[in-house]
């Protein structure tokens, strides 16, 4: 099946590179760096450990990890599939880059002579890919290659453990088995990579509670709380994270019905705090907010890239919505809110993570849809974080609830503090089982 699979690569291979440079138009990052995704690269880490995040979100949420690696006196080589990740990586590690403790590439293509002359210009000691990477090709080659390989931060969601059970005769389920060592976000996954026949299995949580917090995002936002009186009993603020299509319209509507019920239970306006998910819809959700008869203004209005303001506002009294329109900012956003709903949860798409609103202990809120964040999310649940609605109605009562009680609302706010700390530290469990490995 694999045999076949890398044909179907073969035989696509000019349709994908279309698609590359067509992408490349728009993104430059596309186009450049070619001969790394054939394999060819200028190594100069000696046996460095082989780490790949496929995306972005991947890399950021990996990245304690790596410190953590590096830290030890590991050489690191870093690989991943997009511009977006390969700058991420860029933008973390410079300093270890430098250095020449940490070196990145893209992938390599899925075709074993791609596969084959980037393990042997890199040499590295082991492979350590996250979450829950399956690209046959590349895994067969890294274990005829008697290379050492493991998943960390791995996950399983039920709902993709049952398709990929019914396609393509169940061979992606049977690939986790090339993995010798798999390191879970929780119980829950590790019992599914487990019920795979995966030979060694252990739950250490998600890297992503180790990840630092931008404090001066965080130290920004405080003084605008302060000079704007943005408290829940003068000012309540609620953001609603990482919206996207398909969820505007029912958040706008559940903005209208909050501001009406806490007004009609004599407690202030509230400031909603909108952030979409995509910068392309920036201007489209604004257009949406203005039309739906929300008083708004954009976070780009009052300051510059650099938050020096561009105009004075002494207070907000006026405004209804703050749209987020700037990107890298998610933790200013949330540390000026006293309540959080994430987005990508009241849609049939991969849910937006809930660890960084947890991060700063802040009751958080869901929709129906937890696809990705099975953990922490029900974890967090069970510990009364977090709660899940799944309709437009209930999380609008459940949020008029909270906001109108000030001894409910600081209880939850002290209990993230403990599930926070509870779930730190997953970066130093992954090495409490990799440094034995790593020395077999």
């Amino acid at each position: 099946m694999i045999g076949v699979y890398e044909a179907c690569w073969h035989v696509l291979l000019s349709v994908y590179l279309m698609w590359m440079w067509w992408r490349g138009r728009k993104e430059p990052l596309y186009s450049q760096f070619w001969t790394e995704r054939w394999g060819q690269v200028d190594a100069h880490l000696q046996s460095p450990i082989w780490f790949h995040c496929a995306s972005m979100g991947e890399m950021r949420g990996a990245a304690p990890l790596v410190q953590a690696l590096v830290d030890e006196g590991y050489r690191v080589f870093v690989t991943t599939l997009t511009p977006a990740g390969r700058t991420m990586v860029q933008d973390l590690f410079k300093a270890s880059i430098d250095a020449k403790k940490i070196q990145v590439s893209y992938l390599p293509f899925e075709i074993s002579s791609c596969v084959l002359r980037w393990i042997k210009q890199v040499k590295p000691r082991c492979a350590i890919m996250t979450e829950i990477d399956t690209w046959p090709v590349l895994l067969k080659n890294i274990r005829q290659q008697k290379i050492p390989l493991c998943l960390a931060n791995a996950r399983y969601s039920e709902k993709s453990l049952d398709r990929d059970r019914q396609h393509w005769w169940g061979m992606r389920t049977q690939i986790f088995q090339a993995y010798q060592l798999v390191l879970c976000k929780s119980k829950l996954h590790a019992d599914r990579f487990k019920s795979l026949g995966c030979a060694h299995v252990e739950v250490v949580g998600e890297t992503r509670f180790d990840m630092p917090i931008p404090q001066h995002l965080v130290d920004c936002a405080q003084q605008w709380v302060q000079r704007w009186r943005l408290h829940p009993t003068q000012r309540p603020v609620i953001c609603f994270a990482s919206a996207i299509v398909g969820e505007d319209e029912q958040f706008i509507d559940a903005m209208h019905q909050i501001k009406q019920l806490l007004v009609q239970a004599g407690k202030p306006a509230p400031l909603f705090i909108y952030v979409p998910r995509s910068p392309q819809r920036f201007n489209l959700v604004g257009n949406l907010l203005i039309n739906s008869k929300l008083n708004m203004i954009k976070r780009s209005d009052i300051w510059d890239k650099q938050f020096q303001t561009q105009q004075e506002i002494d207070s907000l009294e006026n405004i209804d919505v703050m749209l987020g329109d700037s990107l890298g900012e998610m933790f200013f956003y949330l540390a000026l809110s006293q309540l959080v709903i994430v987005g990508s949860t009241f849609v049939p798409k991969n849910a937006h993570n809930v660890i960084e609103p947890l991060s700063l202990c802040k009751p958080v809120m869901i929709g129906m849809n937890m696809r990705g964040i099975e953990y922490p999310a029900i974890e967090a649940i069970e510990a009364g974080v977090l709660q899940q609605h799944f309709n437009i109605p209930s999380l609008v009562d459940a949020i008029v609830a909270l906001m109108t009680n000030s001894e409910a609302y600081l209880q939850v706010v002290q209990k993230a503090k403990l599930f926070y700390a509870e779930h730190g530290g997953s970066a130093q469990k992954h090495l409490n089982y990799l440094k034995p490995w790593l020395a077999r």
